[in-house]
């Protein structure tokens, strides 16, 4: 019986072990256009494990067959922080589709061009790294990758870029870009325009099925992109969808709304919320990530990614102030 017993207590620290969410080194992205600092987003900050903030300085898109910088960052006083700024760009697919060898080193000297602007304008203290974040697809992976190398030869910086689930799953088609450390993006699992009863920011199912195979990825240096934000869904009359960001299900206590589910509501008179008209009848869907959720997700990808630091996606007062990180 004694043994019996020693047996199963080793057995039961055996499974316990396994299945221990590991601490992993942890920070922020910062996504928006102007660049301040309150109260709460400076705590969460501060107490985060990883000395560097990636922040967004501009959005690239091709408008009228031009390349075009979107909604460059302002920077505000408040805005105070001893982390090192990894300067981030986001990318659009179409901007790559159909691009010239010369439209490529120009495309890559002018963000690097505008990167240092804003650094020196706003006395950022970046580090050596610029990440690019692009959703490049079967058809435009040569061109993008042609780019990654020019940015790095232009700016002499390490290039680090986003790697999306379905770039992971379909590798063979979407390609390995030409760096030595990606960031795996575990959001946007589904699109929140779709009736699903699914939690289109982070269903664990679906981003498990993508990864299966996430260990026989050849870049071996990933860190993990994971989503702390929020947003509601409201559905009209018509079923056509739109997105409210960062609600939460706090924001649905109203005497107005009728509660139809944990999560959703329905408008029981028209009038203004959340800074949008709403008509009676339209339904609100709040999706939000929970611990749990982010727990499950942490030990499925310790199995697949040996040693990973964790980038929250975003640091905003509204999202970070009740986490425990």
């Amino acid at each position: 019986m004694k043994n019996f017993k020693t047996l199963f207590l080793l057995i039961f620290f055996f499974i316990v072990s396994c299945s221990k969410k590991e601490d992993h080194p942890y920070t922020f992205y910062y996504w928006k256009t102007k660049l301040k600092l309150d109260s709460e987003e400076k705590k969460a900050l501060d107490k985060s494990t990883i000395p560097y903030l990636y922040t967004r300085f501009f959005d690239v898109d091709k408008v009228n067959g031009k390349f075009q910088p979107v909604a460059v960052i302002t920077k505000d006083h408040s805005f105070k922080t001893d982390k090192q700024i990894v300067p981030t760009v986001f990318i659009t697919n179409q901007t790559m589709l159909g691009i010239s060898a010369d439209e490529i080193k120009f495309l890559a000297e002018s963000i690097h061009l505008l990167i240092q602007k804003k650094a020196e304008e706003y006395q950022l203290k970046t580090n050596n790294e610029i990440q690019i974040d692009c959703d490049w697809t079967a058809g435009t992976r040569n061109d993008y990758f042609k780019f990654l190398k020019e940015l790095k030869k232009i700016s002499g910086k390490e290039i680090t870029c986003t790697l999306r689930l379905h770039q992971v799953k379909d590798k063979k088609q979407t390609g390995i870009p030409p760096v030595e450390k990606v960031y795996l993006m575990c959001y946007s699992t589904s699109s929140p325009l779709e009736n699903s009863d699914k939690n289109s920011i982070l269903d664990a199912n679906i981003l498990k099925s993508y990864l299966s195979k996430m260990e026989e990825y050849p870049i071996k240096k990933v860190e993990v992109a994971l989503p702390i934000y929020s947003w509601g869904i409201v559905t009209n009359h018509l079923g056509k969808h739109k997105l409210i960001n960062a609600l939460s299900k706090r924001d649905l206590e109203n005497p107005n709304f009728k509660k139809i589910s944990d999560h959703q509501i329905e408008v029981l008179k028209d009038g203004f919320y959340f800074g949008g008209y709403l008509n009676k009848g339209f339904k609100i869907k709040v999706e939000e990530i929970s611990e749990d959720q982010l727990d499950d997700v942490i030990q499925f990808l310790q199995k697949k990614i040996p040693h990973f630091t964790i980038i929250y996606y975003q640091l905003d007062s509204k999202f970070v102030s009740d986490r425990k990180f």
